[in-house]
């Protein structure tokens, strides 16, 4: 699979993951990790939240998160 961003400006790049947004393929350069939090229930004991990432490419990612939130790889 190739980058759907690459691919649009007419170049091949491999992905590296798939936007969790749109479903997109992104390469390394235009991956976008954001982090999430993920909450953990528990029907006996104290529920969790732990921290987690996820890939964007990067027009999802400038419309969920502000820019200085969005870490480029």
């Amino acid at each position: 699979m190739h980058c759907l961003d690459c691919r649009t400006a007419g170049t091949n790049s491999p992905t590296v993951g798939v936007c969790q947004g749109c479903g997109a393929g992104v390469c390394a350069t235009h991956a976008r990790i954001a982090p999430r939090s993920v909450r953990r229930d528990s029907l006996i004991g104290i529920p969790g939240e732990a921290e987690a990432r996820t890939v964007l490419c990067p027009v999802c990612a400038a419309a969920e998160a502000p820019a200085a939130a969005v870490l480029a790889p």
